[in-house]
């Protein structure tokens, strides 16, 4: 089931009720998809009644590198939206995990129009995305990822969606969860939104930034988790399709799929077909550190309920 809807949204500097939070059919962002977002989670961490938003400033940062590229102003600084934040998850009382995005759309007509931006921060109560743990049958997609030439991947906008949606249409008339994209080279990229990596013969292989991927933000939280944590040095490398059919582990990553095991692709088994133990281990020392369940990495947790510093 869909998450439940939020009461209040924040939307151009001011919190506003969901119903009212509109804009019209003829503007860019409706008409052309002229937007770039991110998304962001929330994590609710029940003994010190408080919750976290995950790597906010680099999510700032990633957001305002799409708006440059889209050759939008830049309406806000990190203050203010770290403050906007916490208005709406306050506002909507969320004590739980959440799960939203932070959008920069074109209110005007015109498909070169880059004036005026309008801004919204939307939030979801979401658990995670598999609860049960199973993960997901995934297969390599005839559709092609976009190149950094035509509509770069690394910037995050609404209209590059619609590569990763077509091949996750088709995915699932296949039969299968997720699709697994391949770039213009033949190398594997990404998942429909989400990063990929496999583990092969004890090595950790995840695709270079140059192979047409989002520069993810969770992907370079897990390359440092596994060194830090596990002792493994992430090997960034091209990868073949068939290297993921004989893959001992492989997992996709993102805000929103967190470490999501990957069970098999293309019908051929990875591994014994069950979530891998390196896999399982990077997932809880990726939910210990967004949680603050552990003292670790405090700088990329910003609490939202306590009275804090507003980060510059």
């Amino acid at each position: 089931m869909p998450p439940a809807l939020p009461q209040y949204l924040w939307m151009n500097g001011q919190l506003v009720p969901y119903q009212n939070a509109t804009i019209h059919v003829s503007t860019a962002a409706a008409f052309y998809a002229t937007n770039v977002f991110e998304g962001i989670r929330i994590y609710w961490n029940d003994d010190k009644q408080d919750a976290y938003a995950f790597r906010l400033q680099e999510h700032f940062m990633r957001w305002s590198e799409s708006m440059k590229m889209m050759r939008f102003s830049v309406p806000y600084v990190p203050a203010d939206l770290e403050e906007a934040l916490r208005e709406v998850i306050k506002g909507n009382n969320f004590k739980e995990d959440a799960h939203g995005y932070l959008v920069a759309y074109v209110d005007a007509e015109g498909l070169t129009s880059t004036e005026p931006v309008g801004v919204y921060l939307i939030f979801r109560r979401r658990g995670r995305l598999t609860d049960d743990g199973k993960g997901m049958h995934c297969c390599i997609s005839s559709w092609v990822r976009t190149s950094d030439n035509a509509i770069p991947i690394r910037l995050k906008c609404g209209a590059n969606y619609q590569n990763g949606r077509l091949a996750s249409l088709q995915a699932t008339v296949d039969g299968y969860d997720a699709p697994i994209l391949l770039n213009s080279q033949g190398h594997v990229a990404e998942g429909s939104g989400a990063s990929f990596f496999m583990v092969r013969k004890g090595e950790v292989i995840t695709p270079p930034t140059t192979a047409d991927i989002l520069e993810s933000i969770t992907r370079v939280t897990l390359m440092q988790l596994f060194k830090e944590e596990m002792g493994l040095t992430v090997k960034e490398q091209e990868i073949d399709r068939t290297q993921v059919y004989v893959a001992d582990e492989a997992f996709f990553c993102g805000s929103g799929y967190e470490v999501t095991p990957i069970l098999s692709v293309d019908r051929f088994p990875v591994g014994n077909g069950q979530p891998g133990p390196i896999t399982q281990e990077i997932l809880q020392h990726y939910l210990r550190v967004v949680r603050g369940t552990t003292d670790k990495h405090a700088e990329w947790r910003t609490p939202i309920y306590q009275k804090v510093l507003v980060t510059a």
